[in-house]
């Protein structure tokens, strides 16, 4: 039964696992708020200016009504519409700022010439720029600007002038969908940064539950298995090879990230480091070299693959070195030791005889990946393998 304490933890990770898989709420929510503050103030200027400065009071009567529907439908569409529902908020920006420019596209024909040479508004007036903030938002800096420009030649045209004023109005929509594209760029990528962190904290805590319930007498009983399957030679050599597999397996799941981002990522170059022990040397980038999952899980494989045949036909005290390196539009694994070699003729023998061990578990790995393989070996030369992947294939 869990304690108090780490019940809490949980539903502070719970929490916390919320807020960054919607990390956008709090702008549609404040895209809302803002909508709502607008036309209020719009509802409040054509009051003012109703019986003066407007050719067609009732129309600009009409145009609030309509103004005040389509806010209350797209405040229900931005909070998200019903809930399991598809996300359709980016079409509904669009369709607000098709709406906004219909607004606007009103102004010669319900705001008087007199109100406009004033310095009076269009009809929309600040109301529109919502449409702009919701279109950053949706689609970013992209769309942020791509708005603000349309909503911008609709206030020129509906307007039928352009001058200190209404540059100004356009500087802002420009800045302001600039400002918000950027912003929610930024947070959705810190929110996915979010999640990886999450998901590899609850990945350590899980490995460090099962450090503690597997004794690490297990580990060297496996490894001590290997090495007297590789002494005794014959039936007892296949058991140290699957003995050193299951070693290598939990070590990784003990002590390894393993873990795979939002995106499907994982990071070879820590699969890698996991493999080392007190006869395997592995050198790799101290950065992340980021691939898809499944193709880190193929050549992890291999490695291991090509490990476990060091350990059988190298001898035990053999030792290994990994070497990961980041080529020029291509990535190049290394497996080398210091044995006696592999006698010329060996693997077609094996391959002949039905032992098939390093063509299924190293060759055919990489082959699927579109990769190639190579060896170099000879006596007294030891032997090394060379995977090599193109980029693009990975």
């Amino acid at each position: 039964m869990s304690s108090l304490p780490e019940r809490a933890r949980s539903r502070a990770q719970g929490a916390t696992l919320v807020d960054v898989e919607h990390p956008l709420e709090p702008f549609w929510r404040g895209i809302i708020a803002y909508r709502l503050l607008t036309l209020v103030t719009v509802i409040g200027v054509t009051a003012y200016h109703l019986r003066t400065g407007y050719e067609r009071p009732s129309a600009a009567v009409g145009v609030l009504v309509a103004m005040t529907l389509w806010t209350a439908v797209t405040s229900w569409g931005y909070l998200g519409g019903l809930p399991g529902a598809p996300d359709h908020r980016g079409r509904l920006a669009l369709a607000d700022l098709a709406v906004c420019v219909a607004v606007m596209a009103t102004t010669p024909w319900v705001v008087s010439e007199s109100l406009l040479d004033s310095g009076g508004p269009g009809m929309g007036s600040i109301w529109t720029s919502g449409a702009v903030l919701a279109c950053a938002v949706a689609f970013r800096i992209r769309g942020g600007i791509g708005a603000a420009a349309v909503i911008s030649v609709a206030l020129v045209l509906s307007k039928e002038r352009f001058g200190s004023l209404e540059l100004g109005d356009i500087q802002l929509l420009v800045l302001a969908g600039l400002t918000v594209g950027f912003a929610t760029h930024v947070l959705e990528r810190t929110a996915a940064r979010l999640r990886r962190l999450t998901a590899e904290h609850a990945a350590a805590a899980e490995r460090e539950r099962l450090t503690r319930s597997i004794h690490d007498g297990v580990l060297q009983v496996l490894a001590h298995v290997q090495r007297r399957g590789a002494e005794l030679g014959g039936g007892a050599t296949e058991l140290g090879v699957l003995a050193g597999e299951q070693e290598t397996a939990l070590r990784a799941l003990l002590t390894g990230p393993g873990t795979t981002d939002a995106r499907g990522r994982r990071d070879l170059a820590a699969a890698l480091r996991i493999l080392a022990s007190d006869r395997v040397t592995v050198s790799a980038p101290g950065r992340p070299v980021e691939l898809d999952a499944p193709v880190v899980d193929e050549l992890e494989g291999a490695v291991r693959a090509a490990l476990a045949n060091v350990a059988v036909h190298a001898g035990p005290a053999a030792r290994a070195w990994v070497l990961l390196e980041e080529l020029p539009g291509a990535l190049e694994i290394s497996v080398r030791d210091d044995g006696p070699g592999i006698p010329d003729g060996r693997l077609a023998q094996a391959q002949a005889q039905g032992r098939l061990g390093v063509a299924r578990s190293i060759r055919g790995r990489v082959e699927d990946l579109g990769g190639t393989l190579t060896l170099d070996t000879g006596p007294e030369l030891g032997t090394e393998w060379v995977i090599r992947l193109d980029r693009g294939d990975a």
